[in-house]
Parts: C-alpha cells; sequence; structure tokens
C-alpha cells in the first residue's frame, strides 16, 4: 500500500505517516480525504506516480490512477494507507436488493399505522439523505437500512448530522460484525433474501433491542455476581437480551420498533462501560425501564462527542513519503477476517447497596399468545376483527385487536389503570 497520495484540488502532496499529513497548513483534510467515494469526487486523490507523469501499473492495467484512503494493522499497528479505487467494495445486486426492501418495509408499516413517512429524505443543504425517516408523536427516526460494508468514521459523522437535525438515527443490519455496532443506536435482523424482507412476515429482532433487570445478589439467585461470581449480598442491574431475562421477555418485531421508537415507546441508549471508559454500548429499551436506569445509575443519554475513526489509534511513523505504484501487490481490498462486534452479555451493569423502588420487574412484554384455531376464530368474531390481527396485550397478556391500522398495543383495561393508577 502506498502512503502518499496526490490532492487534485489542493494541488498538494499528502504523506499520510505525518499526523497533520505534512500539510500544516490545511485543517480538517484528514476527515475530507477519509469521506466515502460516494460523498466526495472519485478524482479527488491521485496516485502520485501517475501524477508525476510516469507509469502507473494501475492506469496500464486499464483503470483509473484514483485512490482512496484507508486504515490498515500490520505488525501491531494502526495507519493510514493509500489504494486504488477499483479495489473499493461497491454493492452487490443482492445487498442493493435488500437494501431497498427494508426501506420499502419500514415505510410501508410506518404509514399503515399512521405515521409521517418520508423515504429518502434529504436536509436542507441537500447533503444529507436519510433511508427512511419517520415522524410520530415521541420522536423523528432516521431509519439507514445498511447491508454493505461501512467505516465507523462514517457511522459516527452521519448519526451526528442526524442529531442536528433533531432525529434519533436507528441503524439496521443483518451483519453481526458490522463496524455500526455500539458506534450509534441500531438494532440487527436475521440475513434473508429480500423476497423475505419485503414479505409481510414477521421479522424479529436479534440484536439491539434489551431489557432492565434488576436483582439482589444472594446464593439463591438465578444469576452469578457479575463482579465476583459469588453472592456479594449488593444489589445489581443490567440491560439484557430477551431471551436471558427472568422473567423471559419475548423479542420484538421489526415492523413492532418502527412504530414504538417514533410513538417513544422505545428510546435510545447510550449505556457507558463502568470499567472501560471508552467503551460504550448503544441499544434500544422501554420508555419505563429507560427512565428507572437513569434513576438507578444517574447517566443520561448525553450523544456523545465525535471520536476516533476507529477503536485504535493511528501510529504515525513520520517516514518519507513513497512515490510508487504499488497496484497489483495490493490484492483484494479485504481485510482480516473481522471479530463479532455484537455483544450476547450483559451490558452497562451497575452494582449499588440499597434495594431501589419497585425492584422486582414485571415482564412487559408477553412472550406469546397461545389460542387455538378456534378461540382465535372467537375471540376474532367477538372483536369485529380478521384472526391474524389478534394479538396480546402488552401489559397482560388478553386477547385484543393488536395489529390492525391504528390498534392499541394494551387493553382496555390496562390502559385505564395507566392513565388512574
Amino acid at each position: 500500500m502506498a502512503n502518499g497520495v496526490f490532492h487534485t484540488r489542493h494541488g498538494i502532496e499528502i504523506n499520510l505517516t505525518y499526523e497533520d499529513l505534512d500539510n500544516p497548513g490545511y485543517t480538517g483534510l484528514l476527515e475530507e480525504i477519509t469521506q466515502p467515494v460516494g460523498q466526495r469526487p472519485r478524482d479527488l486523490l491521485q496516485c502520485l506516480k501517475d501524477y508525476k507523469g510516469e507509469e502507473c501499473q494501475c492506469a496500464l492495467a486499464g483503470k483509473s490512477p484514483w485512490m482512496f484512503v484507508r486504515r490498515q494493522r500490520s505488525n501491531g499497528q494502526v495507519t493510514w494507507v493509500a489504494a486504488h479505487l477499483p479495489l473499493t467494495h461497491a454493492a452487490t445486486p443482492q445487498e442493493s436488493d435488500k437494501h431497498k426492501a427494508m426501506k420499502e418495509r419500514i415505510a410501508r408499516t410506518a404509514e399503515r399505522h399512521g405515521l409521517g413517512v418520508e423515504t429518502e429524505a434529504r436536509s436542507q443543504d441537500g447533503r444529507i439523505i436519510t433511508d427512511v425517516l419517520v415522524t410520530g408523536a415521541g420522536a423523528r427516526v432516521g431509519w439507514e437500512a445498511q447491508y454493505s460494508p461501512i467505516t465507523a468514521n462514517t457511522v459516527r459523522r452521519r448519526s451526528a448530522k442526524a442529531r442536528e437535525r433533531n432525529i434519533a438515527p436507528l441503524w439496521v443490519t443483518a451483519d453481526a460484525t458490522s463496524a455500526l455496532i455500539d458506534r450509534a443506536p441500531w438494532t440487527r435482523v436475521d440475513d434473508v433474501p429480500w423476497q423475505r424482507i419485503a414479505s409481510p412476515l414477521t421479522l424479529m429482532i436479534r440484536a439491539g433491542v434489551r431489557h432492565l433487570q434488576i436483582w439482589k445478589c444472594t446464593p439463591s439467585s438465578e444469576r452469578p455476581c457479575p463482579a465476583t461470581g459469588d453472592a456479594c449480598g449488593m444489589w445489581h442491574s443490567g440491560w439484557f437480551l430477551p431471551a436471558l431475562c427472568i422473567p423471559q421477555e419475548r423479542a420484538t418485531p421489526l415492523d413492532e420498533l418502527v412504530v414504538t421508537s417514533a410513538d417513544g415507546e422505545h428510546l435510545p441508549v447510550r449505556s457507558r462501560d463502568p470499567h472501560d471508559a471508552r467503551r460504550a454500548s448503544y441499544l434500544w429499551a422501554l420508555a419505563r425501564d429507560v427512565i428507572r436506569w437513569r434513576e438507578i445509575t444517574g447517566e443520561t443519554s448525553v450523544p456523545p462527542e465525535s471520536g476516533p475513526a476507529d477503536d485504535e489509534p493511528v501510529t504515525y511513523t513520520e517516514q518519507e513519503i513513497d512515490s510508487a505504484c504499488h497496484y497489483g501487490e495490493e490484492g483484494p481490498h479485504t481485510s482480516s477476517p473481522r471479530p463479532q462486534r455484537e455483544r450476547t452479555s450483559a451490558v452497562g451493569l451497575h452494582t449499588f447497596d440499597h434495594a431501589p423502588d419497585d425492584a422486582l420487574l414485571q415482564p412487559t412484554r408477553p412472550i406469546a399468545l397461545r389460542l387455538s384455531p378456534r378461540e382465535r376464530l372467537v375471540v376474532a368474531a367477538e372483536l369485529n376483527c380478521p384472526p391474524w390481527e389478534i394479538g396480546p396485550c402488552m401489559l397482560c397478556a388478553t386477547p385484543i385487536h393488536r395489529y390492525g391500522p391504528r390498534s392499541p398495543k394494551a387493553c382496555p383495561a390496562c390502559r385505564l389503570t395507566a392513565n388512574h393508577p
């Protein structure tokens, strides 16, 4: 890989081994040259050998001499390197079809429930495009369907731009190794064909939505002590996946999160790791859980400041610029196998001395509604709705007309109790 590149707009040579890129007079230069190619001119960066009028191996091979800058790990260090553009990732037809199907599904679901929907929503300056902007009574949620690789820096930057426009970013992926995980509010679904995404069949969320669990650490506890492994007599709280909750919570369907995130029933949470201040986890949780978590921990969901392009800092070796063309030596644009960023263990674990109010949590989202086909038909006739729109009250599991347009999520009795405790 080359350690230097020519900037065609500024007319300068850039040495990637220097922290100031060997051009101290240009502020914001690194952010400019590391932008995704789709957001800047393709001919912004040029192979130094081609710029000097010498034989560029890439040009001789019938390719363009334009380049991009990315991170590379070598000998235990992370550095910036330049590579030729033909080696960048282009969305495959399968990825494009899945991306389109996911956008259409989110928009269709939001419209069916009476929410405001805008696809390919542009900012006023036209520079920021949101895949699907869903507006409800509780929030404006910017859904980003991400089926192709993306850098952590791009996720952070686009999420920050969304917050500036009073939009809650929500990234959805099918890849447990995606760089977007825990870089912004996110969720993961199964990796299925685009036809399955576009179908009316339920698409369950497998990660990114969690529930608050609070327990006292005693010898009879069903959970081990997260601090010592032995009963410590203290109280603990943390965010758990639905299947690991006690009692077990049910998984959230994607279509449901489209509605509840816009209505304010689900809120984004940024939970700092108490043992590592640099690490934070992003998740979506029920508003009730979020309020209690803030009361217990004192944490807030203040958006983070702009972070580094990745978790590891870049090492600047301050070498002489190399103007040779390394096309053909670069190999395919792949990295070493990416570790799974998604965690199944609890996040945001906290320990405290005294029991909080209402320490024992009841399941907020019943796992399933168990009705025989005949029972479902009887209930549907009583409620004057199709049998497939019957579902459980989210608080007491009573069968209700749950999945029709503008249908409530709780039965009349539970709504009355909630309004008049």
